[in-house]
C-alpha cells in the first residue's frame, strides 16, 4: 500500500508539472536553491522568470551596493543593480537552465544599458549566495564567451548588500499588465532551442531500429535488467532520443541505482518528456514518454537519491544513443555542452 501511494503522489507531482503549478507542489530538503541575476529593469525579469515551471518563488530589489540600505531614489548613490531574486527547485529546473533563459534575454556585451534603461543600476550580473554554483556560472559564461566577438560584460560576485524593493515594485506587471517591459515575455513560452527533430515515419522506424529498440519505444516493452549497455556506463555526454534524436538526459544526472536499468535524478531540460498513469501489470506507474516523438522510456519512482531530487527515472538503455561530450560539437548538439560540463 505505501508503494501506491508513493506512485500515486509521484504521479500526482507531474500532473501539476504538467499544468504549470509547480510553485504549489511540496518543497523537498536540499532542492530549494537560490540565485540573484541582474538584467535591467527587475519588472520584466520577473514577468519572465515566474512563467518558468521549476520557479518556486521571485521578489525584485537591490544588489551588490555599497552598503545594506538604498530605495529606488538613490541607487545612483548606492551603486545598487536593480536584481531579481529567485528560489528554484533545483529537481525541476537547473541552475544552467536558468542561466540559458537569463542569457536569452539580456544583451550581456551592453555596458550599463538595457533595452531603454541606462546607468549603473541596469548593469547585468550574476550574484550567487553558494559558492558551488561559481563553478557552473564560469563555465556557462566561458562557453557563451564563444558566440561573442566582444567580451561578456556580467558581473559574477557574491551576493552582497540586498535590499528587497518596495511593495509596489513586486510582481509589477502582474499588478500592471500594461506597463513597461522590456523583455518579450512570450519567449518564455517557447523552447530554448529552435531545432528540426521529428519523428520518424512506422515504416522508417522498422527498418532504422533494432526489434527490441522498437518494441520498448513503439510497443511499450521493458529491456531486460542488467542488458542494456548504458547500465554501467560513466562517460560523459548526452542520452538522446533514439527515435528523433532529441536530447533526454545529461551524463551529469545519471547515478547507479543498482536496479539494473540507467537511471537519471531529472531530464537534462524540463519540457523534453511527458508523464501518463501507467496501470498495466497490475501496478500503479508514472510513465515516462518522450515530448517530440512520444517514444516510451521508462518510468519515474520516488526512491531516488534525496540530495538529487528524490525521483529516478528509470530508462530503457534501447530508448537512447549516448552521445559523447567530444563529439557533441560536431554532431550538432554543441549548445548542451553547458549541461554536461
Amino acid at each position: 500500500m505505501k508503494q501506491i501511494v508513493g506512485f500515486l503522489i509521484v504521479f500526482s507531482l507531474f500532473v501539476l508539472l504538467s499544468n504549470s503549478k509547480l510553485n504549489n507542489v511540496l518543497k523537498m530538503n536540499g532542492l530549494k536553491k537560490e540565485i540573484y541575476l541582474a538584467g535591467g529593469c527587475f519588472w520584466g525579469m520577473e514577468g519572465y522568470f515566474v512563467k518558468l515551471k521549476g520557479i518556486l518563488h521571485t521578489d525584485v530589489g537591490y544588489a551588490n551596493g555599497k552598503n545594506n540600505t538604498t530605495n529606488y531614489h538613490h541607487l545612483k548613490e548606492t551603486d545598487h543593480a536593480e536584481t531579481l531574486h529567485i528560489i528554484y527547485d533545483n529537481s525541476k529546473i537547473s541552475l544552467v537552465e536558468i542561466l540559458m533563459h537569463y542569457f536569452r534575454i539580456i544583451d550581456p556585451i551592453s555596458v550599463n544599458k538595457q533595452g531603454n534603461d541606462v546607468g549603473r543600476q541596469y548593469r547585468t550580473g550574476i550574484y550567487y549566495v553558494d559558492n558551488s554554483d561559481i563553478n557552473t556560472i564560469k563555465t556557462f559564461i566561458k562557453t557563451e564567451q564563444i558566440k561573442y566577438s566582444e567580451l561578456i560584460v556580467v558581473e559574477v560576485e557574491e551576493l552582497k548588500n540586498y535590499v528587497k524593493a518596495e511593495d509596489y515594485h513586486q510582481d509589477y506587471l502582474d499588478k500592471n499588465p500594461n506597463g513597461y517591459c522590456h523583455i518579450n515575455l512570450g519567449l518564455a513560452n517557447k523552447p530554448l532551442f529552435e531545432e528540426d527533430f521529428k519523428k520518424p515515419s512506422n515504416e522508417e522506424l522498422k527498418n532504422n531500429l533494432t526489434d527490441l529498440q522498437y518494441a520498448v519505444t513503439q510497443e511499450k516493452a521493458t529491456e531486460r535488467p542488467y542488458t542494456s549497455e548504458y547500465d554501467k556506463f560513466n562517460k560523459k555526454g548526452i542520452y538522446v532520443d533514439i527515435v528523433s534524436g532529441k536530447p533526454l538526459f545529461s551524463s551529469a544526472d545519471k547515478f547507479d541505482a543498482g536496479c539494473g536499468w540507467p537511471s537519471f535524478s531529472k531530464p537534462i531540460m524540463q519540457d523534453v518528456v511527458s508523464y501518463n498513469e501507467d496501470n498495466s501489470h497490475g501496478m500503479n506507474r508514472v510513465e515516462v514518454v518522450s515530448k517530440l516523438a512520444n517514444s516510451h522510456l521508462g518510468h519515474v519512482f520516488n526512491d531516488g537519491p534525496k540530495e538529487k531530487g528524490g525521483l529516478r527515472y528509470c530508462i530503457n538503455g534501447a530508448s537512447l544513443k549516448f552521445i559523447p561530450l567530444e563529439e557533441m560539437e560536431a554532431k550538432g548538439y554543441g549548445k548542451y555542452i553547458p549541461f554536461v560540463k
